[in-house]
């Protein structure tokens, strides 16, 4: 934990820069131009990117110097500053996303639920939530879509995307280092150069390294450095100019994550129906917490993408090939009752394989613009879980169960844009999906049944299932531009999440079978301005979404097992709300940056027991959908200045989300969060070197990335992953252009 002895030196250095720095000070920075500047944006596919201010789809998008000048670190920091959007992992093991747009997100750790936020890492989409880094590292741009993009993307992005770019190798030479510390013992520390070998090959390499010391202090054993992880990345990049319309790009990481298990908390521990297992009743609004498993979790990937890009004459196109391929293996152990004795307990393990290939066409004719491809995507999945619940009679080895999965994925897609006249373009295209997913499947009570030994494997499985699904997703839409500085836009489109199986099936009463894809069909109207000659830009969307067959994982209590978690089609529902966005350049050396979300949504037809009475009716209709939180709005106001020895940068954002439920049965809930963060920036030599001073969840917010109830075994408790509080630090980067 940070220390009252750390937090004053930090403010006393603040106070002291500050007054050192006022004196010099005399012209601007283009502060203004950097956070105004026009992103070029791979969302809609077309060749050589579009802007952002250009393109029919509500975007929140950030270039790297953007990502500089806001000091953004992690994804969760972006889930505050983007409207209506959470980024952030489910907290019982890290780097698996759970993320949520427009109140369409999953709360599961299990791998075969598929998002309904799908994650690109330059052009290749992630096959699992598992094995997302949160940290921003070696970033050209970061894209968050909003809503449905089926047409595009295909399947699995019913609430939008997140789409990261990576930094391509230059023509000349370059480095960019960072190196920072944080209160809690954390370090981190990363390095990116590239240049020419010759006038047709360009290189990269780029490394990140984070050592976290631990945040936390466990009251069951005293241990003050709880939370203890390491991480590195190591990139690589070739890019070859084969000829003056043929170019090829070898993008490779290699990566390794591990530490201790989740922080948990169980709230309603001194509820126990066992007396004494609690070292106090924890609050939850504080950090405290008592498990006698520390745990673990241990993750590695390696990514190959190769994408070959085409210059042709035939519509002066490009045909683009994205071909990619990942592995990752995920072994983690976690507290789950989360209390100082051993009740419920649990393993698991991840490996996943997956290759896809994309090849599109981006090109056009008078008038006429058109994008174009086909898509294959492979995937294998063995996922096996342990579970250890002594009080229930399963002490070491405990109860095993999980399975295999193959999953294939072909579809095609054309977009047409018709440009009606100069300022017109009517919009038109499809995307049709044929998925089959071919799963064997290990019920975890059947354990000795199955022979299962973790982690290998069982011998036998008593689920085995094959099914195949096919979609469309049409969209159709129109833009209007009265001038170069306003977009009118308005469309109908669908997207739909892929149909699937349960992997972590526990309920050996409840037969064992598949789910079908969830549906979102969506209507949109959006404006994007440009007023007081480019000084202040406002981006504004409102929707409707009809959700069919929702897709959630039911959390039911159970004595035996710990909890049961199903996944089922259980209703329909009416997500509508709007966005805002306004970035503005008060003076010469001010800027502020605002936006605000509202997201209002209910069921009309429920088709599975979601409530848990055991019957379907207005209980069931009258409850929360979970993962939507109503309102999310804030804003950031950032003062930058030049002097004769260099320049300083003052930044101070506050930003609010409200409360959103965890659990489809309301009883688990994640919190309301008010997230303020502060930093002052000091550069040298035209900004190339950098020293600076932050401050980051400076109320000391409690946020956790899930809430389960454990009710059967702990009535009333909830087991709560926490998230770090007040963090101090200072960082100083360099960088050669």
């Amino acid at each position: 934990m940070q220390t009252q002895a750390m937090t004053r030196r930090i403010a006393v250095a603040c106070a002291a820069l500050t007054g050192i720095m006022m004196g010099g000070l005399t012209q601007a920075q283009d502060l203004g131009d950097v956070l105004l500047e026009e992103i070029i944006v791979t969302a809609t596919k077309r060749a050589g990117g579009v802007e952002a201010q250009q393109a029919a789809v509500a975007i929140t998008a950030y270039s790297d110097n953007q990502l500089d000048a806001m000091h953004i670190r992690d994804l969760r920091a972006i889930g505050y500053s983007a409207p209506s959007v959470q980024l952030e992992d489910i907290g019982t093991t890290r780097g698996t996303a759970n993320f949520s747009i427009r109140g369409l997100g999953i709360n599961s750790s299990i791998p075969t639920i598929d998002p309904t936020v799908g994650v690109f890492i330059d052009g290749m989409y992630y096959g699992i939530p598992g094995g997302v880094v949160m940290d921003i590292f070696d970033l050209e741009s970061i894209e968050v879509l909003r809503g449905p993009q089926g047409l595009l993307f295909g399947r699995n992005v019913t609430g939008g995307a997140v789409l990261m770019n990576t930094t391509r190798p230059g023509d000349e030479f370059a480095f960019k280092g960072k190196v920072a510390y944080e209160s809690g013992d954390n370090m981190y520390a990363s390095a990116v150069v590239s240049g020419p070998l010759s006038d047709a090959v360009g290189w990269k390499l780029a490394a990140y390294h984070n050592d976290d010391g631990g945040y936390f202090t466990n009251l069951a054993d005293g241990n003050d450095e709880f939370g203890q992880a390491k991480t590195t990345l190591v990139r690589g990049a070739l890019e070859f100019d084969v000829t003056d319309s043929f170019s090829l790009l070898l993008r490779a990481e290699f990566g390794q994550s591990e530490g201790d298990g989740p922080a948990a908390q169980n709230a309603g521990c001194a509820t126990l129906v066992v007396p004494g297992l609690c070292v106090r009743q924890y609050d939850k609004e504080e950090f405290d917490f008592g498990i006698n498993e520390t745990g673990f979790y241990d993750n590695e990937w390696t990514n190959l993408i190769l994408e070959a890009s085409w210059d042709v004459g035939f519509g002066d196109g490009t045909f683009t090939n994205i071909l990619g391929y990942r592995q990752y293996e995920n072994l983690t152990l976690g507290d789950i009752d989360s209390t100082p004795v051993s009740i419920f307990h649990a393993r698991s393990s991840t490996d996943q394989d997956q290759i896809s290939e994309e090849l599109r066409y981006s090109g056009g004719w008078n008038g006429l613009d058109l994008t174009a491809g086909l898509y294959y995507f492979d995937q294998t999945l063995d996922y096996f879980e342990n579970r250890l619940l002594p009080l229930s009679g399963f002490p070491a080895p405990g109860i095993t169960g999980g399975g295999r999965q193959n999953h294939t994925v072909m579809a095609a897609y054309a977009q047409f844009d018709i440009h009606l006249s100069d300022s017109i373009t009517f919009n038109v295209g499809g995307n049709y999906t044929r998925e089959e997913k071919d799963a064997r499947i290990a019920t975890i009570p059947l354990s000795a049944l199955n022979n299962c030994v973790y982690p290998t494997g069982c011998d036998t499985y008593d689920f085995s299932d094959s099914r195949d699904w096919d979609n469309f997703t049409p969209k159709v839409g129109i833009q209007i531009r009265p001038d170069d500085d306003t977009q009118y836009y308005a469309f109908w489109t669908k997207g739909f999440r892929s149909g699937g199986y349960n992997m972590r099936h526990t309920a050996v009463g409840i037969p064992n079978e598949a789910f079908d894809e969830e549906e979102v069909r969506s209507v949109e109207v959006g404006m994007k301005k440009d007023f007081a000659g480019g000084k202040v830009r406002t981006n504004l969307a409102l929707y409707h979404n009809r959700v069919e067959n929702m897709q959630r994982e039911i959390n039911l209590s159970d004595p035996v097992v710990g909890v049961v978690q199903l996944i089922k089609n259980t209703a329909d529902a009416t997500i509508k709300g709007v966005d805002a966005e306004i970035t503005a350049v008060l003076s010469d050396h001010l800027v502020v940056k605002a936006n605000l979300g509202y997201v209002d949504g209910q069921y009309d037809n429920v088709i599975y027991d979601i409530s848990g009475d055991g019957v379907i009716d207005d209980a069931d209709l009258a409850l929360n959908i979970p993962r939507l939180a109503p309102w999310s709005y804030g804003g950031e106001i950032i003062y930058n200045r030049e002097a004769s020895w260099g320049s300083f940068t003052a930044q101070a954002s506050g930003y609010r989300r409200d409360k959103a439920y965890y659990t489809d049965n309301n009883m688990g809930e994640l919190r309301p969060a008010d997230m303020f963060d502060a930093r002052i920036s000091l550069g040298f030599m035209d900004d190339s070197l950098l020293f600076s001073i932050f401050g980051r969840n400076l109320k000391d917010e409690v946020t956790i990335g899930g809430d389960t109830q454990l009710g059967s075994i702990f009535p009333g408790a909830t087991f709560s992953p926490l998230n770090k509080g007040r963090i101090w630090g200072a960082e100083v980067q360099y960088r050669v252009n």
